[in-house]
């Protein structure tokens, strides 16, 4: 897949799960596949969500965690601002999915990103002209 790439929070997540061995192993290799062709792309929307999700549902201790969100330091990085939110209001509404998931959109694309690695949409769905990509597919 070509052209600059956005990783979703559930691939920061399965890169970290103990108890998806197939899914933690293609999101790494997805990971590692990504840094070497340049840097991947995520928004502070998907830092906040790793770090909460690895405290609260994977019983991950928070300095732990902490690490694991500091470890991302060397990925692209989105700030989100309120004309983010305005648009993924807009895209909430427009592609019917969840403002969540129109957020990360917004994020990827401002961030001039072609691709979504995510499993949370259907395989091949472009909003925006991002396109979904399911990399456990």
């Amino acid at each position: 897949m070509s052209g600059k790439a956005f990783l979703d929070t559930n691939i920061l997540v399965y890169a970290a799960d103990q108890s998806e061995l197939r899914k933690r192993q293609a999101a790494r290799d997805l990971i590692n596949r990504l840094t070497e062709k340049g840097t991947p792309c995520i928004s502070t929307q998907v830092a906040q969500e790793f770090f909460v999700t690895l405290t609260r549902k994977m019983g991950v201790a928070p300095l732990a965690a902490r690490d694991l969100v500091l470890g991302l330091k060397g990925f692209e990085q989105v700030s989100v601002d309120f004309e983010d939110i305005q648009t993924a209001i807009d895209g909430h509404i427009l592609w019917q999915i969840s403002f969540w998931d129109a957020l990360i959109l917004t994020a990827a694309k401002k961030a001039q990103c072609t691709v979504l690695y995510s499993e949370d949409r259907n395989d091949g769905q472009t909003f925006g002209g991002v396109r979904v990509v399911n990399p456990f597919r």
